[in-house]
Order: C-alpha cells, then sequence, then structure tokens
C-alpha cells in the first residue's frame, strides 16, 4: 500500500497471481488425493479421488457369504453405497482442510501470505491483513522474500 491510503495495484495484481497459482497447485494436489472409504467392517473397500470420482472397489470374499443371492446382491449393494459415502466424507473434509487458506482469505481469517492488508477499505471487507508485514512507510524484513525484488 502507498503511503496516504492509495492502494498499490501492482501489490495487488502480484498478490493476485500467488493467489492464482496456490491455488492452482492446492486443485491439482487434491485431484491426485486419493483416499479411502470402507463398510461392513472392511468388507467393502471404496477409493475415490480429490475430486470424488470412484476409482477402486474391491469386496472381500467373506462378503458373499449365504444362500439367498438376492439378499447377498442386496447387501453388497448397501456395503459398496456405504463405502463410498465414507470416502466422499473423507474427500469432502480433506477439500475442506486444503481450501481453508483460500477461504479466509476471503472471510477474514488468517489469509494467504504475500496478501497486502485491505482491511481499511470500505471497498474490501472482511479482507484480512497479512501478520508480520510492514507497514507502509517501513521497510521489508532482511527475511522477506518480497524484498528479493
Amino acid at each position: 500500500m502507498e503511503p496516504g491510503g492509495q492502494l498499490d495495484m501492482q501489490q495487488l495484481l502480484q498478490a493476485a497471481a500467488a493467489m492464482q497459482s496456490q491455488l492452482m497447485s492446492a486443485q491439482a494436489e487434491l485431484a491426485e488425493a486419493e483416499v479411502e472409504g470402507t463398510a461392513g467392517g472392511g468388507l467393502v473397500t471404496a477409493t475415490v479421488n480429490g475430486q470424488g470420482e470412484l476409482v477402486d472397489l474391491s469386496i472381500a470374499a467373506a462378503a458373499i457369504d449365504g444362500d439367498d443371492r438376492e439378499e447377498i446382491a442386496q447387501t453388497l449393494a448397501d456395503l459398496v453405497l456405504a463405502a463410498y459415502r465414507d470416502a466422499v466424507h473423507a474427500v469432502d473434509e480433506l477439500q475442506q482442510e486444503t481450501m481453508a487458506p483460500f477461504a479466509a482469505g476471503f472471510g477474514g481469517g488468517s489469509g494467504l501470505p504475500g496478501m497486502p492488508d485491505l482491511s481499511s477499505f470500505s471497498g474490501f471487507p472482511g479482507l484480512p491483513g497479512v501478520p508480520g508485514q510492514p507497514g507502509p512507510d517501513e521497510p521489508p524484513a532482511e527475511d522477506d522474500p518480497a524484498s528479493e525484488k
């Protein structure tokens, strides 16, 4: 931010580019992640990727026990559905954990490193400052990566 409270557009654009890069990295990390869900005490295991797509399913032989094929089929269907739901629930938690810093950056949480402090601008309500960043009249810290420009 420039002296007098003026918004430094260059700083804002750099921060936006950094945030976009971090967001794309987080999305790629999620896409590559695989999470398992189980049902029936481990009789059925569903593996989904970070986007919630089913990528593997395993059914233990012990799940296919009995003479009533219709009952077995229904039990297997229930177990597969339960395992898939368990895995999707785990993916939802992973997505929330991975994306939380981005949500905080827009809603008043701790924010993302490198984002400028826009909280003093009435046009940017709820955006957080960056803890530990120097003010507009202070030189950057020696160990600050932004000072290496």
